[in-house]
C-alpha cells in the first residue's frame, strides 16, 4: 500500500487522512499549526449546496453533506452536525428575484424547500425582528445544517490516528522533494518526510506548496470575519440559520449565535490576509489576531437588528480567517501535469464537501483510478467561466481579494 503524506490537518486534510487509512495506505499528517488551527476554525460551517451550480457541483455538494450522516455512523454518531431549517429573504426587487429564481431551480433538482409567508418566521426562528424582514416572502431549506468543523476535523483524525496515521504538529513545509520528475515528499522545520504522495490539503496556503514544486494554482486567498456571541438564555436560543440581507447568523454550541457579512469582509483592508499569513500556522488562528474593531462592533450590530435576543448580548470573539477559494469557485482537486506525486484537495465550502473529495482522493491514490465525478475539477484546468456560486460572485466583488 502507498505511503500517503498529508500536508494540512484542517477539515479536508482530516477526511483526506481518514479516508486514506480506511482504504489502507500508510498515513502521515502534518500541520504548522494544530487540528483545524487555520481556516477550518474560522468559517461559518453551513451545508450551501443551494448556493451551487452547475448541477454537477450542486450534487458534489449534496454527496458531501449526505456522506457527513455516513460517517456519523462510522464515527458513533455525528456530533459535528445539526439539522436546522435555513431561511432566506431579501430586501430589494433583485435581491428577492434572484432569491426565487434560485429556489426554482433547486426544486427542479429535487433539493427541499419552498416559499412561505415572512409572518412564518415566528415559528421558524422566534426572536426575529419583523422590522428587519421587509420582503414578501421567505424560502425555507428544511433540510440544511450547521457543523463544528473543529470538532468534526479533530473526530477524523482521532480515528485516523487509531488506524494507524502518525499525525504531528508543528510542522511548516520549507521544501517539497523530487526523485527526478515526481514530488517524493516535504522538509518541514529541518525534518524529511518521503511517501510515494503527498497530499496538499493546506488551504490558503495551498499556493505557497504547490510554488515550492515548481507549480501554480488558481487560488484566490479571501480574509472574512466570523463573530461569536455569549451565551444566550436557553428561552432565546436560536433553532434556525438565517440569510438575511446584509448578515447570516446560525446557531453555535452552549446557546451561542456565530455571524458573518459579505458587506462587513468587503470592506476589510487588502492587507488583513497579511495578519493571517504567519510563520506559525498557530499565530494565524489567534482570536488574539484582530481586524478594525470598529468592523467587528458593526458585525454585531448587524445581528443584532436581526436577531433581537442578540441585544442583551456580547461579542465573545471574532475571528480573522482566511478562505482559500478558487479562481473560478469549484475545487481544485488531483494532480497537475507538471507535478506528479503532489495531489492537490483545497476548495471553498471545505466543510460541506470534505466527506466526498476525502473520499474520492482516497479512491484515486489507492486505488489508481481517476474519479469521473473530478474531471472538471483538476487543479491544472482552464478556470470556467460559467460558475453562479453565489457566495463567490459576492466576495469576487470584495477589494479584499488578493491573489496567492
Amino acid at each position: 500500500m502507498p505511503r500517503v503524506l498529508v500536508v494540512g490537518a484542517g477539515v479536508l486534510g482530516a477526511s483526506v487522512a481518514h479516508h486514506l487509512v480506511q482504504a489502507g495506505a500508510h498515513v502521515t499528517v502534518i500541520d504548522a499549526g494544530g487540528p483545524a488551527a487555520g481556516t477550518s476554525s474560522a468559517t461559518f460551517s453551513i451545508d450551501v449546496s443551494h448556493l451551487k451550480t452547475p448541477f454537477s457541483y450542486y450534487a458534489l455538494n449534496r454527496r458531501g453533506a449526505e456522506l457527513h450522516q455516513r460517517l456519523g455512523e462510522e464515527l458513533g454518531g455525528a456530533d459535528w452536525r445539526h439539522p436546522a431549517p435555513l431561511v432566506q429573504w431579501g430586501h430589494t426587487e433583485q435581491e428577492q428575484h434572484v432569491i426565487r429564481e434560485r429556489a426554482e431551480r433547486l426544486r427542479g433538482w429535487g433539493h427541499a424547500c419552498r416559499s412561505a409567508h415572512p409572518a412564518e418566521l415566528t415559528d421558524l426562528a422566534p426572536g426575529v425582528s419583523m422590522d428587519a424582514c421587509r420582503a414578501d416572502e421567505l424560502v425555507v431549506h428544511e433540510h440544511a445544517c450547521w457543523y463544528d468543523a473543529p470538532l468534526f476535523t479533530r473526530r477524523l483524525l482521532d480515528r485516523a490516528a487509531l488506524g494507524g496515521a502518525d499525525i504531528r504538529f508543528g510542522l511548516r513545509v520549507t521544501e517539497v522533494l523530487r526523485t527526478g520528475e515526481r514530488i517524493t515528499g516535504v522538509v518541514a522545520e529541518g525534518r524529511r518526510f518521503e511517501a510515494d504522495w503527498v497530499v496538499n490539503c493546506a488551504g490558503p496556503d495551498a499556493g505557497r506548496i504547490a510554488a515550492l514544486a515548481g507549480a501554480s494554482l488558481p487560488l484566490n486567498r479571501v480574509p472574512g470575519l466570523v463573530g461569536e456571541s455569549t451565551r444566550l438564555p436557553e428561552r432565546d436560543w436560536l433553532g434556525a440559520i438565517l440569510a438575511a440581507p446584509g448578515v447570516d447568523l446560525r446557531p453555535a454550541p452552549d446557546g451561542r449565535v456565530v455571524s458573518i457579512s459579505w458587506p462587513v469582509d468587503a470592506m476589510l483592508p487588502p492587507d488583513a490576509e497579511g495578519a493571517a499569513d504567519t510563520k506559525d500556522a498557530a499565530d494565524a488562528a489567534d482570536p488574539a489576531r484582530r481586524a478594525d474593531p470598529a468592523l467587528e462592533r458593526k458585525l454585531h450590530r448587524l445581528g443584532r437588528e436581526v436577531f433581537t435576543p442578540l441585544r442583551a448580548a456580547g461579542m465573545a470573539g471574532v475571528r480573522l480567517g482566511v478562505r482559500p477559494v478558487p479562481a473560478d469557485g469549484l475545487p481544485l482537486v488531483g494532480c497537475a501535469a507538471a507535478t506528479p506525486g503532489l495531489y492537490t484537495v483545497v476548495t471553498h465550502s471545505g466543510v460541506t464537501l470534505a466527506p466526498a473529495l476525502g473520499l474520492l482522493a482516497a479512491q484515486e491514490i489507492v486505488g489508481g483510478t481517476a474519479c469521473a465525478e473530478l474531471a472538471d475539477y483538476r487543479p491544472d484546468r482552464v478556470p470556467a467561466t460559467d460558475v453562479l456560486d453565489e457566495s463567490v460572485q459576492v466576495m469576487s466583488g470584495a477589494a479584499a481579494i488578493t491573489a496567492a
